[in-house]
């Protein structure tokens, strides 16, 4: 892999990082609130578990293959 593509990988990385931390505080806040949006709060929840794949799989690319 090039280390620009590599350095690429690590900027969307950091972005889906931040926008998964960012669903957490939304999720708490809409989760306390009265009353409770349930269908916002499934999309929202279903957009932290699409960023929390994302983040696997940029994490597995970045990551050397071990021969073991």
């Amino acid at each position: 892999m090039m280390l620009e593509e590599q350095e690429d990988l690590q900027k969307a990385l950091e972005d889906l990082k931040t926008e998964h931390r960012d669903l957490d505080i939304v999720i708490q806040q809409l989760a306390d609130s009265t009353p409770v949006d349930f269908l916002r709060l499934q999309r929202l929840k279903k957009r932290k578990l699409f960023l929390k794949d994302s983040i696997s799989k940029i994490e597995s690319m970045l990551l050397p293959d071990i021969i073991a």
